[in-house]
């Protein structure tokens, strides 16, 4: 049985790439499966796509915003319907489990409902005039056309990040997915299609980033930018959007860590960093790949985790009874090795996995086991680089005070968590762990939609995704003075008069 082929979403119409050329979606569990076969577009798909999201932004803009947040809302609703269907090819191309997955579906519909919300709170403000018979406010504004480049670890949730609150502010979009899980996003699309969004709202053009996302970014009609990935294209793209004075969102990396505290409860712990480290087979930018513990409980924890974690069941993830699955592809698991190769060179302790596993039920894919270094020193490469894959590295620690010191002494402020019972030095910690997200007695994956996302220093420029926070990046304030007076009236000039 052939591949389905999938094409672009340009100006409402599904078309082919201008180049007629393709490339196949390969399920990281089994490659001998062929998700999907997608369009390789260029810079030639783009300018149309952005062509068209401009046309359609002299409209979609007048819509009033409690309409524009109806549409959302029945894409939410639509979502939920699909919610199986859409978490089981997800688990395709993507790889991780398919309770993962459901819950990245799930993640999409959290963020339509909160969104669909914003379209009757888009408040401004109001304020007293210094001048008599004078009326002051500011009120929110869309931006135009929004390019965005989303990862492939999270296909579904991420893209709806990006797109529902961009919709409810009045912009439009243009939508570049990962090459590894373009389907997801797809299907998020084909959402907000059969829930009434007008043609040319949102663009969806796959492909690679050097052919596809490079030219999204430099093109002159694109108004703003919100991308994920790694920080070293971050880097790049804020680059490119600073030329032309595009506001740019940038989600980059993290190096999270989990701090246990002698008094914590370490079954509690154990399970939050089984899943803080191996949930998503550590592809997130929130997981857990330091562990910062105290000496008192050190070893203890560390024979738990090992026993625990040799016990996880890793394979394909449609399989329900599987724990962790793939890496999404063959450089994932090159990275993978690599790092741990690193730890080991670097005089770390590998105390479990480190290879990629072999065998029936994996040659066919991209499987890594998972991998526990302790004895880990913090200024070692595996503490400090990001390694998106199930790696993490235990780190002792003498106090409280040393492993805030620890947890703030890498590059990344993503994610953070502590566990302790002394509701003192959970509030130190709140205060003195200089992160974007902090977890009391929770991992460090888990976030929720309707709060700020997003992280300090090498993991970001200060944006944020989800709540408020992503209302804020998608419109700009736009400040509105009546004089009703009837005469020139001077601002700071007059106000003695």
């Amino acid at each position: 049985m052939s591949a389905k082929t999938y094409k672009n979403l340009i100006d409402g119409a599904w078309i082919e790439s201008r180049s007629g050329q393709s490339y196949e979606n390969l399920n990281p569990a089994d490659t001998r499966d062929v998700v999907g076969i997608f369009q390789r577009s260029d810079q030639r798909d783009i300018a149309d796509a952005v062509a068209a999201a401009a046309r359609a932004f002299d409209r979609w803009r007048l819509v009033p915003a409690p309409r524009r947040a109806e549409i959302i809302y029945r894409a939410g609703e639509l979502l939920l319907e699909r919610k199986e269907e859409y978490a089981r090819q997800m688990t395709q191309e993507m790889g991780k489990v398919l309770n993962e997955a459901r819950g990245d579906v799930q993640e999409s519909v959290d963020t339509a409902y909160y969104m669909a919300g914003e379209g009757r709170r888009q408040f401004g403000v109001t304020v007293p005039s210094e001048l008599p018979n004078k009326f002051a406010m500011a009120v929110r504004m869309p931006i135009g056309v929004c390019g965005m480049i989303s990862p492939w670890n999270f296909p579904m949730a991420i893209p709806s990040w990006k797109l529902f609150p961009a919709l409810v502010c009045g912009n439009t979009c243009v939508i570049k997915p990962a090459e590894d899980t373009p389907l997801s996003t797809i299907n998020l699309v084909k959402a907000l299609m059969d829930a009434g969004l007008p043609k040319g709202v949102v663009n969806v053009v796959t492909g690679f980033g050097p052919e596809a996302g490079a030219p999204l970014v430099e093109q002159t009609n694109v108004r703003a930018v919100s991308f994920t990935g790694s920080s070293e294209v971050g880097r790049i793209v804020g680059e490119v959007a600073a030329r032309s004075f595009k506001p740019c969102s940038l989600e980059m990396g993290g190096k999270n860590a989990i701090i246990i505290l002698d008094d914590a409860n370490l079954d509690l712990a154990l399970e939050g960093v089984l899943w803080g480290a191996f949930g998503t087979t550590g592809q997130r930018c929130t997981a857990a790949s330091r562990v910062i513990v105290q000496r008192g409980v050190y070893r203890q924890f560390a024979d738990k985790l090992i026993y625990r974690a040799q016990k996880l069941k890793v394979g394909n993830g449609i399989d329900e009874t599987v724990d962790m699955g793939p890496q999404v592809n063959q450089a994932q698991v090159e990275t993978a090795q690599k790092y741990v190769d690193i730890g080991k060179n670097e005089g770390a302790k590998l105390e479990l996995g480190g290879h990629r596993l072999k065998g029936p039920a994996y040659d066919n894919g991209w499987f890594f086991e998972p991998t526990v270094f302790t004895d880990v020193d913090p200024q070692m490469r595996i503490a400090q680089e990001e390694i998106f894959g199930p790696v993490t590295a235990l780190i002792p620690c003498n106090d409280f005070d040393h492993a805030i010191e620890i947890a703030n002494g890498v590059a990344y402020g993503l994610s953070s968590s502590v566990y302790t019972r002394d509701v003192n030095k959970a509030f130190k910690a709140m205060r003195d762990i200089y992160a974007g997200i902090t977890y009391i007695n929770a991992p460090t994956i888990g976030a929720e939609v309707h709060l700020p996302f997003g992280g300090t220093k090498a993991t970001g420029n200060g944006h944020r995704e989800g709540g408020l926070g992503a209302i804020d990046f998608y419109s700009q304030w736009k400040s509105i003075y009546v004089d009703f007076s009837d005469r020139l009236q001077r601002a700071q000039i007059d106000m003695g008069e």
